[in-house]
């Protein structure tokens, strides 16, 4: 076990700490030595110019000693557990490629998928990876508009999804997509007769044929998009292409330390960046065996899962974490899990009593790290034979450089090498799984980029012993319970009910989902604010985006604070609804 810390905010670590040896033992050592090519190497075994995520998460082990080694193991909402051993996986994924190609799908045609973690879904998320086309999972929270307004932007030509989902969210907002085609159903029995328009999934699967398809993807072809909200406008479609396998090879590594026989749990839903990366791709390249929990969070079906199926490599949210917390550590002493070496976590900066926490009562510290839909995988992070700096995301792992900057007003930016100095987080260009635009939006892709450095907008700083501590987002995007959240979304929705004049939202602290979305909202005359509307609104909204996404409060205000060019000044909002300093208003309407 890890010994208690030498010094106060510390936990040490030495070799008897880890149960295995750690992949990244000596941090300078291979940080010096490391290379993309030498794992682009390791992963080689594809004809010359070929690249294929899925041919690499699953071929290369179904062809190999690990192809009847459980890839993935699907535990029901009840008690069912049902095992696909890479063999099957590739048979699955072979046949939903061919399937596709029936369809008339062709390369770099756009595949979205919609569902619940069920088998089906990573069948159809790899098979389209492997044939060719552009994949988005998306988020089945989500309100039947966000869904349509992905759709549209990324010009989706299929749709995967639930019979369930098609008739609640998809069916009466079909005429509004119109690039989308096809909408595979996911179900029991013939869903097309029941369904018109559609196509049945298990039918297709049945009739598609069962030999390998022709892979014809390289590294610069894009694979996958994910939808990243901004602070105004619409969702942006981050595009990753398939060379971006490297960093989830290396950082599945480096990061999460998977070893060849390691039982790998990441609880984060496939619709959110991390459950494509590190729930789908990652381990299947390291040949481990994923559990996929069919089932919404519940402390103790959690703690029997992670004893029941004996996980060893833990990969969850900072949300999740604070809600076992609030459980009760009583609860979790009622399981055993002796196989758990290791703990991460990801989605927003882990405060230093979870980490703590995971230590107590887990027996293991959780390991905070940072990444970005952009960034397409881990970039920094508490690796399992790092000292643990307690609230600190850890340190840049092989193959990636991070900096400090400032941009001052003259424009340009400016490295800053003054340890424990606030500043820009930025990322030196060159790690395989960045991003390489956004969908459409190529000036606000230019934007993200100064010179060969990726700002990341998010503010941090660097300590003496070169770990990293986040501060604050530099814009206003809410992370609520491991989810990004555009303000602009909401009040637009808010702004679509008759009374509403207009909107504003802010993220307000929240201690176990990190925020929660309140609303800011003025009437149109002829409405008064009561408790009916409010009601009203905060069903409407729900309707409209999804309970993840819709806000849980609303509060009237007579009218919100603008700039002179209009903008509402979400940035004041806060700080009146939190008692901090208002700061410069000088742009504000009617300021000084």
């Amino acid at each position: 076990m890890i010994r208690l810390p030498m010094r106060p905010g510390v936990i040490h670590k030495s070799a008897r700490d880890l149960p295995v040896p750690a992949h990244l033992a000596d941090w300078a050592a291979t940080c010096a030595s490391f290379s993309w090519p030498q794992v682009r190497g390791e992963l080689a075994g594809t004809e010359a110019g070929v690249l294929n995520i899925a041919q690499l998460a699953v071929d290369r082990h179904a062809q190999g000693p690990h192809a009847h080694r459980t890839a993935l193991r699907f535990l029901g909402a009840g008690a069912a557990v049902s095992d696909v051993d890479f063999a099957e996986l590739k048979s699955l994924t072979d046949r939903f490629a061919n399937a596709l190609a029936a369809l008339g799908v062709g390369a770099g045609d756009r595949v979205f998928v919609l569902a619940g973690r069920v088998p089906a879904l990573y069948v159809a998320v790899l098979g389209a990876l492997k044939h060719g086309s552009v994949v988005t999972p998306l988020f089945s929270a989500f309100g039947p508009e966000p869904i349509a307004t992905r759709v549209n932007i990324g010009g989706a030509r299929v749709l995967v999804t639930t019979e369930a989902l098609y008739r609640r969210k998809i069916e009466k907002m079909r005429a509004s997509m119109p690039s989308l085609q096809q909408v595979i159903l996911i179900g029991e029995g013939d869903a097309e007769t029941r369904v018109p328009g559609t196509l049945d999934y298990a039918k297709l699967m049945r009739e598609a044929p069962a030999q390998p398809p022709v892979i014809r993807t390289g590294p610069a072809d894009m694979a996958l998009l994910h939808f990243t909200s901004g602070t105004t406008g619409t969702p942006k479609g981050a595009i990753h292409v398939h060379e971006a396998v490297l960093t989830h090879f290396a950082t599945g590594r480096y990061a999460l330390d998977l070893h060849d026989d390691d039982v790998f749990w990441c609880t984060a839903d496939p619709g959110w960046v991390t459950g494509t990366s590190y729930g789908i791709v990652a381990p299947l390249l390291h040949g481990v065996t994923s559990i996929v929990d069919e089932a919404e969070f519940d402390a103790e079906r959690w703690y029997r899962i992670l004893q029941e199926q004996r996980v060893s490599v833990w990969y969850t949210a900072p949300t999740a974490i604070r809600m076992l917390m609030k459980a009760g550590p009583e609860l979790a002493r009622k399981y055993s899990f002796p196989q758990l070496r290791f703990v991460a976590s990801v989605g927003e900066p882990l405060n230093p009593e979870a980490v703590w926490w995971g230590q107590e009562v887990l027996g293991r510290p959780i390991h905070d790290n940072w990444w970005q839909t952009e960034t397409g995988g881990i970039m920094i992070a508490n690796t399992p034979a790092m000292d643990i700096k307690p609230g600190s995301m850890g340190k840049p792992l092989p193959g990636v450089q991070a900096l400090i900057v400032r941009r001052p007003e003259g424009g340009g930016v400016q490295v800053v090498d003054t340890p424990d100095t606030e500043g820009e987080l930025a990322l030196r260009v060159g790690w395989p799984s960045m991003f390489r635009g956004y969908l459409g939006q190529e000036e606000r892709y230019r934007k993200c980029f100064a010179g060969d450095l990726y700002l990341t907008g998010d503010l941090a700083k660097r300590d003496a012993d070169g770990y990293f501590w986040f501060v604050g987002r530099a814009d206003d995007v809410i992370k609520s319970a491991g989810h990004l959240i555009g303000p602009f979304e909401v009040e637009s929705a808010l702004m679509e009910h008759p009374a509403v004049a207009e909107a504003g939202v802010i993220g307000k602290p929240d201690p176990v989902v990190g925020e929660v979305v309140k609303a800011f909202v003025s009437l149109k005359k002829g409405f008064e604010p009561n408790e009916a509307l409010n009601l009203e609104l905060l069903g409407h909204a729900r309707k409209r985006l999804g309970a993840a996404v819709a806000p849980k409060e609303i509060a009237f205000l007579p009218t919100l604070p603008r700039t002179r060019s209009g903008k509402i000044m979400r940035r004041l909002l806060k700080a009146r609804e939190l008692g901090l300093p208002e700061g410069d208003t000088s742009t504000l309407e009617g300021g000084a």
